[in-house]
């Protein structure tokens, strides 16, 4: 397993990392150990979580029981050195983490100590804001940028986030910073704040990234590249359509699809159609879908790594097979004929 460094921190962490959003809903707490214990064995040893997971569904009452499941194993295997972990604040409009509201200097503190408690450990080696206060096109709530959503500017706020990760970051409560369904725009307004302010860098961006949900090539790529902020891709599978077992209208029983049919605004007839195409092609050179499409995240110039959860270890074990699986001039070929046939599916 390679390292990579998450932006300019001197941080390495594996290239391949661990979501969790399912442990609490759809996997148990013998099964969520379970899977840490197998990611350690794969060398995986950067693993992705949040306040608010589960989500799958996401509920009031499971509100952190993911960040629990993390807790418990470390109390019962020790060893946090061997993990570099990331975790994340909520939002404003997180109906189910009590007491939320706009990420601010006082949502910080309260919501670090929480994290810190529930995964009993003393530091976070990656704190990340899950979504911006200000409107923004992720999780495909609006296709076109809307002024109307958002005040000219956000310095002041900005300034007073980034003052609250800062004096975390002094008490050795967290080490690196993150953004997440962030824009290029808001992403610079960090970087410009917290080299004027002398306040902490963003080293990563917590974005969509897959071979059906490619935004962050254009702007995001060209900021990622020249500022070291590196992309951690979630939904690289795409809620797992790009594994073809959607194929057909089906909806195999205790799939993600089965639970949220509409998986995100995701499943449309075109992105079917789509991952069927790339399927057909991992077929055609003899390779796994799932193994494919995380192979091909790994090709791009920006990626600090994929992020890729499951609920069996036969998931995760499709997705880590593709470290060791370079993907030819033909299939990269593909790709590229596929991607020009269905260029934006959802």
């Amino acid at each position: 397993m390679k390292t990579k460094e998450l932006g300019r921190t001197g941080i390495a962490v594996s290239e391949i990392c661990l979501g969790t959003m399912t442990w609490g809903s759809q996997n148990s707490e013998a099964e969520a150990h379970a899977q840490m214990d197998h990611a350690l064995e794969h060398g995986v040893t950067f693993w992705d979580t949040a306040e608010l997971y589960p989500t799958t569904p996401g509920r009031r009452e499971t509100y952190g029981r993911t960040e629990d499941f993390i807790g418990t194993w470390f109390a019962a295997r020790g060893g946090r050195e061997r993990v570099q972990l990331a975790t994340k604040i909520a939002g404003e409009g997180a109906s189910t983490v009590p007491g939320s509201g706009p990420i601010s200097a006082a949502r910080i503190t309260e919501a670090v100590e929480g994290s810190l408690r529930r995964l009993q450990t003393d530091y976070i080696d990656l704190y990340q804001l899950h979504w911006p206060n200000r409107g923004h096109y992720h999780f495909r709530r609006q296709w076109t940028y809307n002024p109307s959503t958002q005040p000219r500017g956000m310095a002041d706020e900005v300034a007073e986030i980034l003052g609250a990760l800062g004096d975390c970051v002094a008490a050795g409560k967290i080490r690196a910073i993150g953004l997440s369904n962030e824009t290029a725009w808001g992403t610079a307004e960090f970087l410009r704040i917290a080299a004027a302010e002398g306040l902490p860098r963003v080293a990563t961006i917590q974005n969509e990234y897959s071979l059906l949900y490619r935004t962050f090539d254009l702007d995001l790529a060209e900021l990622a590249h020249h500022e070291d902020v590196g992309l951690l891709a979630y939904s690289p599978l795409a809620a797992g359509i790009l594994t073809g077992k959607y194929t057909g209208g089906a909806l195999p029983d205790g799939s993600r699809g089965a639970i949220n049919p509409e998986m995100g605004r995701r499943r449309t007839d075109r992105a079917i159609a789509a991952a069927d195409a790339y399927a057909a092609l991992a077929r055609a050179h003899g390779l796994d879908p799932a193994t494919m499409a995380i192979a091909f995240c790994l090709t791009r110039p920006f990626m600090t790594a994929p992020i890729v959860g499951g609920t069996t270890l036969a998931h995760l074990d499709a997705a880590y097979r593709a470290i060791e699986t370079p993907l030819s001039d033909a299939v990269m070929a593909g790709i590229d004929e596929i991607r020009r046939a269905w260029p934006a599916p959802f």
